[in-house]
């Protein structure tokens, strides 16, 4: 395998470094026609450099790998057929031709990186200076200073003028997405299909860009036909839809079509109140005048008026007054009143074309929320612990919202105390695992009524506490405390702050309860399954292993004490004379000593060993990497420490022993029965014994059998 890695490892050297060997056995060309010129050596140079160039610079385009490797090899090739001209035609390095190298190098450093462009410089200079002191009689430092100043001052002045006007172009490119993006965002929120939004709201917000410069487009191509067709309809000079801001204080036109140049038309906005425009919204009923002068004033048109004749009629969108259309022809033909009522028509057109736009936003916007619901209750629906169902729910939760920081606290209504489980964010390390008490905090008045705090999800760190005034959240604009509830049965919260004001609207807050119900129903579940599991291989008296779970584990440390060849020793552990204890002081006594011997148990074992109950008042111990003298040594403490535990019962102090046998890994055999076996065999030994005592198995003791 050593040598697959290095043979792999050779061949993707040769292959990257390739193209590099061969720019410098073509500079060596150059150097032997320098010393000894030729002119079939220079053809052949110049024409392998020259089919070099043009493939390996087509393949730089197409090639993401390596680009600055790249850079180096189409560079390197550029300038070294340059200095090749220079030093076949000139026979030194400062003649006529010379320049060229300048020019090449400032060619190389506008297209290649600028690491990439330093090293042909350098590798240029090199050849040089080599060049100098091989075939044109010795070094000259000087001679070989002044061609570095040139070269690099043409790189860095390429350099700094390329980067400069991919600034420029850049800054510009950002200048107008963003004037083309508020414009979209503008043009919506005219036409209702975004909310009105705060001032110190930032740019971009949450919204789909994308839907809404499709939905404005459509909006616009609509309004576009049906003035088209007014126009032709009544032989107009202009036809135009101006719409009311949100404020509806000032109108800007939508969409027009008209006769007049560019230059005879104003965008606008327009003021409400402005001649023919005023009197439309005024009056809400259409308005027709003719005989126009030049002198009239129609707020569209930049100069003296055109036309002669106009008609204005408001635009209503269920019952609300939201435009005014307004048609106008040169000559003075009165709007006749079927004139008047097609104007309407087509302002009913471009009213319902809005609106159905608007109805196409809001359902692609419940498209959305419920595709990030399916995601949600698919994520949820695949956790089964605890941990997976919080960071499902954390997931989905900055999915429908801008989150920075998470927290996720569980209830406990013995105590009235909360623990913050989970953290994701700022303060992990100060807030995990902690507890508080039941306060006036975000996190207890959001369990205690059932409600989503704070309101709006606006947070003020100055008068708000979210757990406890030791446990301070991370301070954020925007904070949502969801209680986790089930069938009225408190479960805990999720903690969700975004450093974006105003994260966490109207459409967020609705997603994220509807997320809680869920993630409250999957944590639930959870907990039942983990019940369910400590149930199937728990104890339900003493809370050890049970003699299922024990067998199962028994087989595995078994089988790693055979892989690795280590000891391995077990303990069985039964109590002495446990069925007097039961007939003098009844069963429920003899519950309370069993499960004392299970706590002794678990106290002195280690972290590594594995006790259960195997049935009755037997215990079973198993004990990784310990030889049969430590396991005696832990028998010998669970045996003491048993023997000194008081019990009370009917008035007086009860004690009890506990007998122990123990049997190593592998000197009694190699299955977990034969193990097993003769630990059972040396607890009966311990029984013979005298009880309160503890017997490492030996050969003879299978002699006696059991007792």
């Amino acid at each position: 395998m050593d040598l697959v890695g290095l043979f792999v490892g050779l061949r993707r050297l040769a292959r990257r470094a390739g193209p590099l060997v061969v720019v410098a056995m073509l500079a060596v060309g150059v150097l032997l026609d320098a010393i000894e010129p030729s002119e079939g050596l220079f053809g052949t140079l110049a024409t392998m450099i020259a089919v070099l160039v043009v493939a390996r610079a087509w393949r730089r385009t197409q090639a993401v790998d390596h680009p600055r490797l790249r850079d180096v090899e189409v560079g390197g090739l550029v300038v070294l057929g340059a200095l090749a001209v220079a030093v076949h035609s000139d026979r030194l390095l400062s003649g006529p031709t010379h320049p060229l190298v300048y020019v090449a190098v400032g060619l190389v450093s506008a297209f290649a990186h600028p690491l990439a462009t330093v090293l042909v410089v350098a590798a240029t200079l090199g050849l040089e200076a080599l060049l100098q002191e091989v075939a044109f009689g010795g070094l000259v430092v000087s001679e070989i200073g002044t061609h570095a100043a040139f070269m690099g001052a043409i790189a860095a002045t390429n350099l700094m003028s390329l980067r400069l006007e991919i600034a420029r172009l850049r800054k510009a490119s950002r200048t107008e997405l963003s004037a083309e993006r508020d414009r979209i965002r503008e043009e919506a929120r005219n036409y209702r299909l975004l909310r009105p939004v705060a001032d110190d709201e930032p740019e971009g917000g949450r919204e789909d860009e994308r839907l809404f410069r499709s939905v404005v487009e459509e909006i616009q191509l609509s309004v576009l036909f049906a003035l088209r067709l007014l126009r032709e309809c009544l032989d107009a000079h202009t036809a135009i839809l101006l719409w009311v801001n949100e404020r509806g204080s000032h109108l800007r036109v939508s969409e027009l079509v008209s006769d007049a140049e560019d230059h005879e038309l104003c965008d606008g906005p327009f003021s409400a109140g402005d001649g023919i425009v005023g009197a439309v919204l005024s009056q809400r009923a259409p308005v027709s005048l003719t005989d126009l002068k030049p002198s009239h004033h129609l707020p569209y048109y930049a100069d003296a008026c055109p036309v002669q004749a106009v008609c204005g009629v408001p635009v209503f969108e269920r019952g609300q007054l939201r435009g005014v259309l307004i048609v106008d022809r040169r000559e003075a033909h009165p709007f006749r009143p079927e004139e008047e009522e097609l104007c309407e028509q087509a302002a009913r057109f471009a009213a319902r074309a809005i609106e159905n736009e608007r109805v196409f936003v809001q359902l692609e916007r419940t498209r959305v929320e419920q595709s990030k619901l399916y995601r949600a209750a698919e994520r949820l629906g695949a956790a089964i612990s605890e941990q997976e169902v919080v960071e499902a729910g954390v997931s989905s939760a900055s999915d429908i919202a801008a989150v920075d920081f998470a927290a996720f606290t569980s209830f406990e209504p013995k105590d009235e105390s909360h623990q913050i489980r989970a953290v994701r964010g700022d303060a992990k390390a100060r807030l995990e695992g902690r507890r508080f008490a039941s306060n006036t905090g975000l996190v207890t008045m959001a369990l205690r009524n059932r409600h989503p705090l704070p309101y709006r999800g606006e947070y003020d760190p100055s008068h708000q506490l979210v757990f406890a005034r030791d446990l301070s959240a991370p301070e954020m604009p925007s904070l949502l405390v969801l209680p986790l509830v089930v069938h009225d049965e408190p479960l805990g919260t999720l903690v969700l702050g975004s450093k974006r004001p105003q994260a966490f609207d109207d459409a967020a807050r609705s997603l994220l309860d509807v997320l809680a119900s869920h993630l409250a129903v999957s944590l639930s579940n959870a907990r039942m399954v983990r019940r369910l599991e400590e149930q199937a291989t728990t104890d339900g008296l003493t809370g050890l292993l049970n003699k299922r779970a024990m067998l199962e584990m028994a087989e595995q440390k078994l089988s790693a004490a055979r892989r690795f060849g280590r000891p391995l020793s077990v303990l069985v552990c039964d109590i002495d004379h446990f069925k007097r204890v039961n007939d003098t002081y009844g069963h429920d006594v003899g519950d309370v000593v069993i499960k004392a011997l299970g706590q002794v148990h678990h106290r002195e074992k280690r972290t590594t060993d594995a006790v259960a109950r195997f049935g009755g008042e037997e215990f079973v111990t198993i004990c990784e990497q310990t030889d049969a003298e430590g396991a005696l040594l832990l028998a010998e403490r669970i045996r003491e420490e048993f023997k000194r535990t008081t019990f009370h019962a009917n008035g007086e102090e009860v004690h009890c022993t506990c007998s122990v046998g123990v049997a190593t890994f592998p000197g009694v055999g190699k299955s977990w029965d034969e193990l097993f076996k003769a630990a059972d065999e040396a607890l009966y030994a311990s029984k013979r014994g005298g009880r309160d005592r503890a017997t490492i198995w030996e050969p003879r003791l299978r002699e006696h059998g059991a007792a």
